[in-house]
């Protein structure tokens, strides 16, 4: 039973599980705020930011309505809490989630700081880690692949963006072994580049234009190598060709996928393959036209769409998610329910 409150009152069920934003200032950090605030397995009791301090988030955010006042954090004076939702960027992160596990908070961590397995592999693309010790206790946050392991994880690694499209979409292929090559062209929002805006992403470059960036140097491509290398042993460093790309929406993510597959897959094995993957996924929806980005607007849903190309015999894959929901901040809420034994897609429809 929920305790009952007004508007500017949380409402959560009596022994809920007392959780923080780290990072509430930013897009993805305000959102998870939101989602968190609004649940009822969840006592949101702080945000965190490192601007905007003593502003309340929905000042900062009105849309959300998180009527808490945005606090610097100081986990000496917090009371005891038993999960956190870390926003900061790649680096900066890792310190923060030290602390909290050794407070013995679990962590949802939405940085790249615990995304990949190979510390060389992180420094590589990253620089030097903060933390390399804590990288053993990480979980990779993909919950439709991960969940046993989420379930009793310390520290979770929320994935990236592109990746959580990427993968989901190419998953069932991997799985099956039928991936020799893959492109993939992704497109996304221009809130999937944070609140800071650069040449590229400032509005008079972002509107009426279509921005390619990080070409052929891509952080994200071997967080979706290494994800697919995992599901499919006989190629595990498999080379992936990723190219993003920014485009004038708000906020969605398109993914699109062109396989060259191992054999020839034919429609009907593609259609039982995706659908045996994904049929008890509350979250994934195979559909049998390509998806839009409006579909998946503000909802935790990833739409995935395949066909075989006959011509070509190549297997084209389209996925759709919303970068800052599916992508970030409600597949964060998706793992702390995992986390917390609540189920999956409480306070996400």
């Amino acid at each position: 039973m929920s305790c009952v409150a007004s508007d500017a009152t949380q409402q959560f069920a009596p022994g809920a599980p007392r959780v923080i934003v780290a990072g509430a200032t930013g897009f993805a950090g305000a959102l998870a705020a939101h989602l968190l605030w609004r649940h009822p397995g969840f006592e949101l009791v702080t945000v965190s930011g490192r601007s905007e301090v003593g502003r309340r988030l929905d000042h900062l955010y009105p849309r959300y309505r998180v009527p808490l006042e945005i606090e610097e954090l100081d986990l000496d004076r917090i009371e005891p809490i038993d999960a956190a939702v870390v926003a900061y960027p790649h680096a900066a992160a890792a310190p923060t989630v030290g602390a909290l596990r050794e407070r013995g908070a679990r962590v949802v961590d939405l940085s790249a700081d615990f995304r990949l397995g190979s510390l060389a592999t992180y420094e590589q693309w990253y620089g030097e880690h903060p933390r390399p010790d804590l990288l053993d206790d990480a979980v990779y946050g993909l919950s439709e692949l991960h969940r046993e392991r989420i379930a009793g994880a310390g520290i979770v690694a929320n994935p990236g963006c592109y990746p959580t499209a990427a993968v989901l979409g190419l998953a069932p292929l991997a799985r099956a072994g039928l991936i020799a090559d893959v492109v993939i062209d992704a497109k996304q929002g221009i809130s999937g580049a944070g609140r800071a805006f650069d040449e590229t992403t400032h509005l008079s470059m972002a509107g009426e234009n279509i921005l390619p960036y990080k070409v052929a140097c891509h952080r994200h491509t071997p967080e979706i190598e290494e994800q697919l290398g995992e599901l499919d042993p006989a190629h595990p460093e498999s080379p992936v060709q990723f190219q993003a790309h920014l485009v004038p929406l708000d906020q969605g993510e398109l993914a699109s996928c062109y396989v060259t597959p191992t054999r020839v897959v034919a429609a009907a094995e593609l259609r039982e393959l995706y659908g045996d993957a994904y049929a008890n996924e509350p979250f994934v929806e195979v559909v049998d036209t390509p998806p839009g980005t409006r579909e998946v607007r503000e909802t935790n849903f990833c739409r995935v769409f395949a066909a075989a190309d006959g011509h070509t015999g190549k297997v084209v894959v389209l996925s759709a998610i919303d970068n800052l929901w599916k992508g970030t901040s409600s597949q964060a809420v998706q793992n702390l329910n995992i986390m917390f034994g609540l189920s999956e897609t409480e306070g996400l429809l």
